[in-house]
């Protein structure tokens, strides 16, 4: 009896919860007036803290809701009820804890993408039972995601991209009925227990969860999601090797991306398997052996990327894939490639002739930094749409082909460090799109093609390292407007072109070690963008102070080894950005600068005199010089004692200097010093860190 008394009572207790469930439900259909939802709108909008967008959601104009207001549609059956809310990228702040879900239960179209939302997502979310559409994307939100998105039974897109969310992804969200794409990718995703909790969502095709913190098991249940066209699972930190169950339930991928996200072992042969893949990315991994063969039988990939993504200096050997070996002819079939990325990898062999012709329709081939070798065959010029073709870092030997000059959509060519000889083909000018050229570090000789003028484009220019010689036409820059950055060590002689900087844009100009001569073209005092200028080791000539302008972001200047004359300008110790400066082994003649209240030469840490004719007294001004930790004046006219505040200067050039030239007046220095050698004045004999070394030449 105690017993059917106590199903009773529990009987009546879940009975009265339902009832006051269904009133409460029905309280909201009630209330869910144009009015209600106006008046809802306002308040939240009047908790953000930027919504100069939002004029129109004004309590004066909270009767034409469905009419006049920004960002809103209503249903368009009764046109009284707001179904959609439209707020991507319109730059709104604030949080979402003032916004009464439940007093919008029919809003379909929920989109917040692109704004500057912070906070957490209110679990009250859920109410909206009618979401279809739902995108949290690139805003700031935080926190764990409420495990209430698992009541929206009726969502089809949800995407929380781009955010700071955390913790594990609900196992109740990922068992939603309807939705086909989900994008959880950007944020700090943590792995939960268990992936075996999760089932997959049966109408999934769209799935990214790249870029988090999950760790270390790979996500099973998306082996589940047997209608996946696209998977990304890149920059997450998993380990072992790629399952094989991956290739034998997914056939229906089209996009794979599995770069840098901890994976190890073999590539499988079963790749071949996704035989609809159009894309498929998986650099920088831990992957060894070669190349499979099988991934030449994905007729329709247009991109493959195996690189390794060690973007400066040597890769460790613990980082990185290992792709080993020849490329496999196989690759000759997949003739709709657009873009092949397998740099970084010790791949050997030749580039035959046969592999590439098929490559018709490439626009991207990087194959830089592997052990390929011989010549390029000429059939590279078939690649007629390349616009990114980069083989740097390779032993490629021979010339580079003529037919690069068929390559007309191309935009960034990079052949550097390589062992191609010979000289530049004038063909080379047909590449009108050409905006980066670097044949740098190869045994190119002969002379500089007349053409390179035509290259129209052309914002990068590299050719250091090579056996180039004679002179350079004098139509270069004149037709180059948008050059930035040049570098030209070679054997170049005769004169600058004339022309030099004329597009105003010219950012570094490196032309050191060669043998040029002459004035400096005066064109060069306008290039206000420099901040690189290397002239050092040639035969200039000319006034130093006429040959220079104003270049208020100047930050490494090197004259060394030329013919310069006249004083040093004034204008160089007022650089902010100045970190390098070397007049060394010219003719200068006059004193060193001793304006002191002009001085802001702040960031200077280099500055080299020496071996000039400078006469007069040491300033104390460069006492005052904050970062200068290398100062050399030897071999000049100069006299006086060392500013006292030199006590940050680590080394400093005085042990040469010689009674007949630099220390005639030096004080406290007897007049028997050795014809060599002279003491460090007194008030820098108390430096621990001092020490003499001698002058360091930057190339």
């Amino acid at each position: 009896m105690a017993t059917i008394e106590r199903d009773h009572c529990v009987l009546n207790h879940v009975l009265s919860h339902i009832i006051i469930a269904v009133i409460f439900l029905l309280s909201l259909k009630i209330t869910a007036s144009p009015t209600t939802e106006a008046q809802v709108l306002v308040k939240w909008k009047n908790s953000l803290l930027y919504t100069p967008l939002l004029n129109s959601w004004s309590p004066s104009n909270i009767h034409n809701l469905c009419s006049s207001w920004d960002a809103i549609v209503c249903d368009k059956t009764t046109n009284t009820t707001v179904s959609r809310i439209y707020l991507s990228g319109l730059n709104l702040s604030g949080t979402l804890h003032g916004l009464d879900f439940a007093s919008l239960p029919n809003v379909t179209h929920l989109d917040l993408n692109d704004n500057n939302f912070i906070g957490s997502i209110p679990p009250q979310i859920g109410s909206l039972s009618k979401l279809t559409f739902l995108d949290f994307g690139s805003n700031n939100f935080s926190g764990t995601v409420p495990y209430e998105i698992g009541h929206l039974r009726e969502l089809e897109y949800l995407s929380f991209y781009d955010n700071s969310f955390n913790g594990a992804i609900p196992y109740q969200v990922i068992s939603l009925p309807k939705v086909w794409y989900l994008d959880f990718g950007g944020n700090y995703f943590a792995s939960p227990p268990h992936w075996s909790d999760y089932s997959c969502m049966p109408s999934l095709t769209y799935l990214d969860l790249s870029y988090n913190s999950f760790t270390p098991e790979f996500p099973t249940f998306t082996m589940k999601c047997h209608n996946l066209s696209f998977l990304d699972l890149s920059l997450n930190y998993f380990n072992g090797t790629i399952p094989e169950s991956l290739y034998t339930n997914l056939a229906e991928l089209q996009y794979l991306n599995l770069s840098r996200c901890g994976m190890e072992g073999p590539l499988s042969s079963n790749l071949s398997k996704l035989s609809n893949l159009k894309e498929l990315r998986m650099g920088d991994n831990n992957f060894t052996g070669p190349i499979p063969m099988e991934i030449g039988f994905i007729a329709g990939l247009q991109i493959l990327d195996l690189h390794n993504i060690s973007a400066r200096g040597k890769i460790p050997s613990s980082l990185g894939n290992n792709l080993a070996g020849p490329l496999p002819f196989s690759l000759s079939n997949l003739t709709k490639l657009s873009e092949l990325g397998l740099s970084y990898n010790p791949i050997s062999g030749q580039l035959s002739a046969s592999l590439i012709s098929n490559w018709t329709e490439l626009t991207s081939l990087q194959l830089q930094q592997n052990w390929l070798t011989g010549k390029v065959p000429p059939e590279i010029g078939l690649l007629k749409k390349i616009e990114y073709l980069c083989s740097s870092g390779n032993e490629f030997s021979g010339p580079i082909p003529k037919e690069i000059g068929s390559m007309r959509e191309m935009i960034n060519l990079d052949f550097s460090g390589n062992h191609f000889s010979g000289p530049i083909s004038r063909e080379i000018g047909n590449l009108k799109s050409q905006q980066y050229f670097d044949v740098s570090s190869n045994n190119l000789e002969g002379e500089l093609p007349n053409s390179i003028a035509q290259l129209t484009a052309l914002e990068y220019f590299f050719m250091f390292s090579n056996n180039l010689s004679g002179s350079i036409t004098r139509d270069f820059w004149k037709y180059n407007p948008n050059l930035s950055t040049v570098y030209l060590s070679n054997n170049f002689s005769g004169l600058l072109p004339p022309d030099l900087c004329s597009g105003m844009m010219l950012s570094i100009l490196a032309v050191n070690n060669n043998s040029f001569s002459g004035i400096f073209p005066m064109s060069f005092r306008n290039c206000s963008t420099l901040t690189t200028i290397r002239l050092d080791g040639n035969h200039f000539s000319g006034n130093i102070t006429e040959t220079l302008g104003v270049y208020p972001s100047l930050g490494f200047l090197d004259l060394r080894s030329n013919e310069f004359t006249g004083n040093i300008p004034h204008r160089f110790f007022r650089l902010a950005n100045l970190t390098f400066l070397d007049l060394s082994n010219n003719n200068l003649s006059g004193s060193i600068p001793n304006d002191c209240e002009t001085f802001n030469a702040i960031s200077l840490e280099i500055l080299n005199l020496s071996h000039n004719n400078l006469a007069g007294i040491i300033p104390q001004c460069l006492g005052t010089l904050p970062s200068l930790t290398v100062l050399d004046l030897q071999m000049n006219n100069l006299y006086g004692t060392l500013p006292g505040s030199f006590s940050k200067v680590m080394m400093a050039l005085f042990t040469t200097l010689k009674p007949a030239r630099n220390n005639a007046g030096l004080r406290n220095h007897a007049s028997t010093l050795a014809p060599s050698l002279s003491p460090l004045p007194t008030h820098l004999q108390n430096i621990s860190n001092f020490r003499y070394e001698p002058p360091k030449i930057f190339t």
